[in-house]
């Protein structure tokens, strides 16, 4: 069996993490309206869902957003030019490479087409200050189908904090996915210690070598596991050999601090785990790895946390689960080198709107 393609293995700008995603810990800041179904349901993980005949007070229950039906001062159809909008703050600053209009199950009650803007604006930023910004438009107005998931490819070039859709002149938007490359503010790492292989913070999964139950992603995501589904499980091995994935860092760092989190799996934890750590290359290179955590017994449902002391800095980790199971998370606390760190902040300065 050999690995599964995954970001460093494929150019499909949608193998990348979605930006906007609730489990990136994005969020909606407004919407000009969200009168029959509500804005966060744009950012929720996972596929739309519909069951036909749910009507509440205000009609049919959707699961995305929809805005009312625009009217002018005459009470006719408002003029083309006329649209709502909804504004997402991205869970962390990235480079966008596609954006997804899903409207899925919205079949009358689609908009006609829609456009997409990009801004970067540094902290906390409220409404006011979002409407001030240097907005850059990324998807230029384009039509839009029912029930059809539109992928538009963005030229990667700038980082952006927040994404503004539009839809003309109204109607229902299933999901807004927003696929790009996290681009970490150097700041906010230099001289810490913190998670090197987080999402959030620049880390990915570079290879792995079974992804049946759940997406190895997974096991990077912000926040603690609920249920098996948020975690990366494997189907069952009956082969010889074992399970693994690879981790790659934002830049180089000496991890610290391992652990591996078994939370909600009980009866199909792995039985042992092993981590070995490279660096200086990236997957199919001819790679030497060191030992980071020998072999060791995993119980079930278990956050285990080990301390770890490498001989030297790594980019690159190799997780082995033995023979398969699933795994919560994967936490690898560390600090940036001196090159780590002078990497992060290169990355920075190019991608500055």
């Amino acid at each position: 069996m050999g690995p599964e393609p995954l970001p460093g293995q494929t150019d499909d700008p949608l193998a990348l993490p979605d930006l906007a995603s609730r489990a990136m810990r994005g969020s909606v800041i407004a919407a000009s309206d969200e009168f029959f179904a509500e804005k966060e349901n744009l950012i929720k993980p996972g596929v739309a869902t519909y069951s036909p005949h749910t009507f509440g007070h205000k009609g049919q229950v959707y699961d995305g957003w929809e805005t009312r039906r625009r009217r002018d001062a005459r009470g006719t159809a408002s003029s083309a030019d006329e649209h709502d909008w909804v504004i997402v703050r991205l869970g962390a600053p990235g480079v966008v490479h596609a954006v997804v209009v899903d409207t899925a199950y919205f079949t009358g009650n689609f908009p006609q087409a829609c456009s997409a803007e990009a801004c970067f604006v540094a902290g906390y930023p409220d409404l006011a200050a979002l409407e001030s910004a240097r907005w850059v438009e990324i998807v230029p107005r384009s039509p839009l189908k029912g029930d059809t998931p539109h992928v538009f490819e963005i030229p990667p070039r700038h980082r952006f904090s927040h994404v503004r859709l539009r839809i003309f002149p109204d109607g229902g938007v299933a999901r807004l996915r927003v696929h790009g490359v996290v681009v970490p503010d150097p700041a906010l790492l230099e001289g810490m210690t913190f998670d090197l292989a987080a999402l959030e913070n620049g880390g990915d999964v570079l290879a792995c070598s079974d992804r049946f139950y759940s997406a190895p992603r997974n096991a990077l995501s912000p926040g603690l596991s609920r249920v098996m589904g948020e975690g990366w499980e494997t189907r069952r091995r009956r082969s010889a050999g074992n399970e693994w994935l690879v981790v790659r860092f934002a830049a180089a760092g000496v991890v610290s601090l391992v652990e591996l989190d078994t939370s909600g799996y009980i009866g199909n934890s792995p039985g042992m785990g092993e981590l070995r750590a490279s660096v200086g290359g990236d997957w199919g290179d001819s790679l030497t790895w060191a030992p980071l955590l020998e072999r060791t017994p995993l119980l079930p449902d278990t956050p285990h946390r080990f301390r770890v002391s490498p001989d030297s800095a790594c980019d690159l980790v190799r997780l082995d689960v033995f023979p398969d199971g699933g795994v919560a998370r994967l936490r690898l606390y560390g600090s940036l080198t001196s090159a780590g760190l002078a990497e992060v902040r290169r990355r920075w300065e190019e991608t500055a709107p």
